[in-house]
C-alpha cells in the first residue's frame, strides 16, 4: 500500500501514537540512547530515513541504522533524537515536528533506545555526515508492509525470536528492525504490538 506524504497521514500517525500505551523502562545498568524515525517525502510517497553507517566506525560500521545515538547529560530522548538527526544527516528540526514516541528497547550491547517519530517535511538540506554516515536512504513506508517480512528466526544462543526485515534488497536486523516493526504495527496498522522481546543476531551483541 502506497502512503502519501500529507496532512492526513501525519494526523493518523500522531493519533495512533498518542493512543498507544508506550512502555518506558527504567534502564538500570544501561546507557540511554535515542533514534529518529524520520518520516519524509520521497517521490510523492511517505518514506522513512535509513542510513548506512560509515565503514570506519568502531561500533557496527557499515550496518543499516536509524539516525541516533547516545543521550548526552540531561537531554531528553526527543532532544537527543533531534540533535542526532542534525548531526548525522543535516536535518535541523524542532520538537514541534515530533509526532510520538514508541517503546524503549534494551539492546544486547548495553543500551536502552527510545524511538522518536519525527515529521520531516523539508529535506532539501539533507546530507550525510561522512564521519558517521556513508549514505542516506529514503525508504517508502510500503516496504514495511511487504509480504513475507518480517521473518522471525531462531538461534541456539537465545529462546527469543530474531527479527529480520526485508527492505529493498537488504536484510535489516534488530534493534533497527524491531523499532521499525513496532512503528509499522502501531502507526500504520493501529496495533498495540510490543517488540522488546525480539532478539538481535549474535554479531549485534557486542
Amino acid at each position: 500500500m502506497t502512503h502519501r506524504f500529507d496532512d492526513e497521514l501525519k494526523t493518523r500517525l500522531a493519533a495512533r501514537l498518542a493512543a498507544f500505551p508506550r512502555e518506558a523502562l527504567d534502564g538500570a545498568g544501561l546507557k540511554r540512547a535515542a533514534v529518529a524515525i524520520a518520516i519524509a517525502p520521497y517521490k510523492d510517497q511517505a518514506a522513512f530515513l535509513l542510513t548506512r553507517r560509515a565503514a570506519r566506525l568502531n561500533a557496527h560500521g557499515g550496518q543499516w541504522a536509524l539516525p541516533g545515538g547516545r543521550i548526552d547529560g540531561n537531554e531528553t530522548p526527543v532532544e537527543a533524537a533531534l540533535r542526532e538527526l542534525e548531526e548525522e544527516v543535516a536535518l535541523k528540526l524542532d520538537a514541534r515536528e515530533v509526532i510520538g514516541l514508541l517503546d524503549d528497547y534494551p539492546t544486547r550491547s548495553g543500551y536502552l533506545i527510545t524511538p522518536v517519530v519525527i515529521w520531516a517535511e523539508d529535506t532539501s538540506a539533507m546530507a550525510p555526515n561522512p564521519a558517521e554516515v556513508a549514505s542516506i536512504h529514503p525508504i517508502p513506508l510500503a516496504e514495511l508492509e511487504r509480504e513475507g517480512s518480517p521473518e522471525f528466526l531462531t538461534i541456539a544462543e537465545s529462546d527469543r525470536p530474531v527479527i529480520r526485515l526485508h527492505i529493498g534488497d537488504a536484510h535489516v536486523h534488530a534493534p533497527t528492525a524491531a523499532l521499525l516493526w513496532q512503528f509499522a504495527e502501531v502507526g500504520l496498522r493501529g496495533r498495540a504490538t510490543r517488540v522488546a522481546h525480539l532478539e538481535q543476531p549474535l554479531w549485534a551483541w557486542r
